[in-house]
């Protein structure tokens, strides 16, 4: 059991679960506010299609690690490990981006449905939204197996806890309890989340390196192993390292394009995502001022 692959695991199914099980309780108790109870059925039939389509999903993409021989094999995870990286960023900021409107959106799409009266409109609308967070999982949790490589099982447990740390918030968010506070929760897993797919970027980049695709900036940008080496068998040191590894991408012995790429994409992604949201209208009466001045 590696820790590192465990915890990056759990993060991963517990922030996506937390998305997913907060738009479900969003659903559930805007209809019962309206006293439309009697629907519930429906939004548990749309969200149990897509998860079961989801879990499905992510044993086909499963199934086709390990199944390839070299280079072909590197060709392959350097791209699981791109496109996962690719939909986590895509993932932190539209929630930044919809957060704010999420539950109107949600109210309008129920009453849009029991408006038109179709019998599957409400079991769509909950389709739609877990099916998202279940196909980002299924894609982020590939990325995060292939770099495990032996310890996949490790981060495929660690997804299974945090998704079900995920199904109590939400039935606790349902019953009206505050068990957490969601800016918080989403800010901080978010962090977390950037400097994860740093790591699977980094690991990407590295895998194509083995592949022979790259050949700029290859070699060695520095040596730290002597102080915090990345094996798991150097001792206390060494396992802290490999935690780090599997975590945030860490190397004692990183390429110069492999560092300069992380470093990149964390300062670029994590400036980005911490900069404060300005309001829609801002920037229009802004505009609008030196007129009405004149």
């Amino acid at each position: 059991m590696d820790f590192g692959f465990l915890t990056s695991g759990l993060l991963t199914g517990l922030r996506e679960g937390v998305e997913a099980a907060l738009i479900v309780s969003i659903i559930l108790a805007y209809l019962a506010k309206t006293g439309n109870r009697r629907h519930f059925g429906k939004i548990w039939l749309g969200a149990g299609v897509a998860i079961t389509l989801s879990v499905v999903i992510g044993l086909v993409l499963f199934s086709t690690i390990g199944g390839f021989e070299a280079p072909a094999e590197q060709i392959f995870e350097g791209f699981a490990m791109l496109i996962a990286a690719g939909v986590v960023t895509w993932m932190l900021f539209w929630m930044r981006r919809t957060a704010a409107n999420i539950k109107g959106q949600l109210h309008a799409g129920v009453d849009r449905a029991l408006l038109e009266g179709g019998i599957f409109g409400l079991a769509i609308l909950a389709f739609t939204a877990v099916i998202r967070e279940g196909i980002e999982t299924a894609l982020f949790l590939m990325g995060q197996a292939t770099a495990a490589g032996t310890q996949a099982g490790s981060t495929l447990i660690g997804a299974v806890i945090g998704l079900g740390i995920a199904v109590g918030i939400g039935y606790a968010l349902y019953r009206g309890a505050q068990v957490i506070n969601l800016r918080t929760f989403f800010s901080w897993t978010g962090i977390a989340l950037v400097f994860i797919a740093a790591g699977l970027l980094s690991y990407g980049v590295h895998e194509f390196i083995e592949a022979g695709w790259i050949t700029v900036g290859t070699s060695t940008a520095f040596d730290i192993s002597g102080v915090l080496p990345h094996q798991p068998d150097a001792g206390a040191l060494g396992v802290i390292g490999s935690i780090l590894r599997a975590l945030v991408g860490y190397t004692s012995t990183p390429e110069w394009i492999t560092f300069l790429v992380w470093l990149a994409y964390v300062v670029v992604v994590l400036t980005l995502y911490t900069r404060p949201i300005r309001p829609a209208g801002s920037r229009t009466v802004a505009k609008e001022q030196p007129a009405a001045m004149a």
